[in-house]
């Protein structure tokens, strides 16, 4: 009986959670608006970020974070602020989180005329990376490559699970920008170069974070970014400008957006560039027309970093601060990253009561904030207590990110078998990456940019340390070799590779991302392409490791490569998912979510168009990547037999049926993604060589078959067109999984049929 009363107990708490329907929601929201006067009205509409309410200087990194209780009365009280994000600071202790909300939420509460919450903002982006103890997921690049969901579903989950018990509710995650240009820093932050891959790991990843109850107190708020278009910059550089169609927009880099808010994600942030000329924090096309009124999104569209300071500032399509106020809000923009200056609030209002801003807009933005901070529940309660998450930082959470980085780890080349190697031989350890934790995590780990090692998380494994755990300390040698761009001991560690069996050397990139991340050249630095060189003279078998953040350039020297693992950013579980699929503990499964090039002068993506593959010889031989999309091999083998179609001509009203036979035909278990492609002969708008359309991953004991289905429909072999329609134009198609094609047609019915 006590069992049954303290289920029904936990079933009614959590029905009162957010026990609001829509409907009743809409009528609270309501009557809060019609009760608020322009300048609450306005003040919910401002985002200040956590600095401006501490002491000491913006940025320091190492200054205490101690809040500065008269800024934080006067940005609350008198300019009745209703949101502030995290930025500028280090990883904290969930107490000092608690400590900081509280006192933030407890002003909000008790000193404000309508007692209305703060909604508190941060970017846990591969786990609750500002929070001390927190579990770190693979970057979103490195989950993309498990070609898995599940794994972005449930880093989703266990991320806000964690934000929340740091008493945080909404988190500025995920990156929906595709990753086709891979000179931009923030390429590590994307799920890949592929539009129907994004947006499967980027619908799991907001399942993850909101479930079906965003109110639910182990859930958060997602925030998409950056809408839309922000990744395709024309030089590469962060925050620079991008020259697209609207055509190419939508067929590719407004998809993810649109199936997550399809699918209810909560808030947006916005492209911080410029689209054809026009700053998207300026472009009412961009924000009102599609996202509002042709996406329907009903929830609030937030700034990135200053945007609107920006179009006068930067972009010089407003004569004053004040004009970007007016240009940025009248285009649909609904808060205001402002970050540092409450001048924001100032200008708004004198904008509205000067007419140059309807209230009408002023209601739209502060109805859509309002509405988010009910369907949060922060209304009844703006944070739980610590003791409700006793599962933050677990082992169970750690080993659910160790899984993840185990299948995201891609092996691209393996001469004659090197790996897996066994446990009983010499191992040398080599290269910036080696022996360090910050190269494993990436930016966004406990600082922006990721370069302190010094808040590392106690107790995870580098890739040398996790080696040793496994073939003992003896058997076991470290030389860094180099720094990222400079010689440092190279000399002594091709002497030191004659005491050992193997080479492992851990090729990296430095974190970085957004400007600070920009770079002139994808090559890896000459001194890391140095030290594999001199390393392979020693006739020593040579394994590189790549823990970089987006495709390094190394062509010169891979042929001194014996094998290659390609990393990622694989988190703080990454040292022990290298170390065990080294060793075979693991039979790597990951496959590529983007296309490697191998000179940066030939950057060409998976679904390039025919005309792309002339070379200069005027045969058809140009693309030519180090590695292609969706390359990832195993220590097994895999083959691919009788590829059938229920139907070799479809009809608009029908679907096809392609199945395929996948036999592990190795000695091992292992996992392959199933990859189905199509390629359309002919079309109006030039087609690419193919498409993806479907995958899935399965797991096959050696010598075991399976059949496996996919279901296409003619939306699956669709392209938008110029007057922006998707059509499917009747033809022959190519259906294409692995070494197996077939050739179907595709028809629409009339009498004659």
């Amino acid at each position: 009986m006590k069992k049954i009363k303290r289920l029904v107990f936990s079933l009614l708490i959590l029905f009162s959670m957010n026990s609001f329907s829509q409907p009743e929601i809409e009528k609270k929201v309501d009557a809060l608006l019609s009760q608020m006067t322009l300048e609450e009205k306005v003040g919910q509409m401002t985002q200040v970020t956590l600095d401006v309410i501490c002491k000491g200087k913006p940025f320091d990194e190492k200054k205490k974070q101690e809040l500065d209780k008269d800024m934080l009365k006067k940005v609350l009280v008198d300019y009745k602020v209703g949101s502030i994000l995290n930025t500028g600071a280090y990883t904290l202790p969930r107490e000092q989180w608690y400590e900081i909300i509280s006192e933030i939420q407890k002003i909000a509460l008790k000193q404000t005329r309508l007692k209305i919450p703060v909604i508190y903002g941060i970017d846990a982006i591969h786990g609750a990376n500002y929070t001390v103890g927190a579990t770190l997921f693979p970057q979103q690049l490195g989950l993309a490559a498990t070609w898995n969901p599940e794994f972005a579903e449930q880093m989703g989950a266990i991320t806000a699970y964690e934000v929340r018990a740091s008493a945080i509710p909404w988190n500025f995650s995920p990156v929906l920008d595709l990753g086709r240009q891979p000179l931009w820093s923030r390429f590590f932050e994307t799920f890949g170069e592929d539009p129907y891959l994004a947006t499967l790991m980027g619908d799991a990843t907001v399942k993850g974070y909101q479930g079906d109850n965003v109110g639910d107190p182990e859930k958060v708020a997602a925030c998409l970014k950056h809408f839309v278009g922000y990744s395709n910059s024309r030089s590469g550089k962060d925050r620079t400008p991008i020259m697209m169609t609207e055509r190419e927009l939508r067929e590719y880099y407004l998809v993810p957006f649109k199936s997550a808010i399809e699918k209810g994600a909560q808030t947006i942030m916005i492209n911080s560039s410029e689209i054809d000329g026009v700053p998207v924090h300026a472009d009412y096309h961009i924000l009102t027309s599609i996202l509002k009124e042709e996406l329907k999104f009903d929830g609030f569209a937030v700034t990135d970093w200053e945007d609107i300071v920006m179009l006068h500032t930067v972009h010089n399509v407003a004569d004053s601060e004040k004009e970007a106020v007016k240009l940025a809000i009248n285009a649909g923009v609904d808060m205001s990253m402002v970050p540092l200056k409450l001048d924001f609030a100032d200008h708004l209002i004198e904008l509205v009561k000067e007419g140059q801003v309807p209230m009408e807009r002023i209601d739209d933005a502060v109805r859509r904030i309002l509405r988010v901070k009910y369907r949060l529940g922060l209304f009844e309660k703006v944070y739980y207590d610590m003791k409700r998450y006793p599962k933050f930082g677990s082992p169970e959470f750690a080993e659910a990110s160790y899984k993840a980085a185990l299948e995201s780890v891609t092996l691209l080349k393996n001469n004659d078998r090197v790996l897996p190697m066994a446990k009983d031989k010499k191992v040398l350890v080599t290269g910036v990456a080696g022996n360090s934790m910050i190269y494993l995590n990436g930016a966004w780990t406990h600082t922006w940019q990721g370069q302190d090692p010094s808040y590392d998380t106690k107790g995870k494994k580098t890739i040398y340390q996790a080696i040793s755990d496994i073939i003992g300390k003896d058997n076991t040698f470290y030389l860094q070799g180099t720094t990222e761009d400079k010689d440092v001991n190279t000399a002594e560690v091709v002497a030191k590779a004659k005491e050992a069996d193997y080479i492992v050397v851990c090729l990296g990139e430095l974190p970085s991302t957004e400007k600070v991340g920009d770079i002139e050249d994808l090559t890896f630095p000459q001194a890391q392409l140095n030290l594999v060189a001199e390393l392979k003279k020693t006739n020593k078998p040579v394994i590189v490791v790549l823990v970089e953040s987006r495709p390094r350039i190394f062509s010169s020297v891979e042929s001194s490569m014996d094998a290659i693992l390609m990393a990622y950013r694989p988190g703080d579980e990454g040292g022990r998912a290298i170390a065990a699929t080294i060793f075979g503990l693991n039979n790597p499964s990951g496959k590529l979510p983007f296309t490697y090039p191998k000179h940066t002068g030939s950057l060409v993506l998976y679904d390039h168009k025919y005309s792309e593959k002339r070379d200069k010889n005027f045969a058809f031989n140009a693309f030519n990547p180090q590695f292609e999309f969706g390359t990832g091999l195993s220590y097994t083998t895999f083959a691919y037999s009788d590829l059938k179609l229920d139907k070799t001509r479809c009809s608009e009203s029908e679907s096809i049926t392609v199945s395929v036979k996948v036999t592990n035909t190795g000695q091992l278990e292992g996992k392959e993604v199933v990859q189905l492609y199509t390629r359309d002969h002919y079309a109006s708008i030039t087609p690419s060589v193919k498409r993806l359309r479907r995958f899935t991953k399965i797991n096959l004991k050696p010598g075991e078959s399976k059949i496996v289905q996919f279901t296409l429909n003619k939306d699956d072999l669709s392209f938008l067109n110029r007057k922006l329609e998707w059509i499917t134009e009747p033809g022959k198609f190519d259906i294409m999984i692995g070494d197996q094609k077939a050739e179907f047609e595709y028809y629409i019915k009339t009498t004659n049929n």
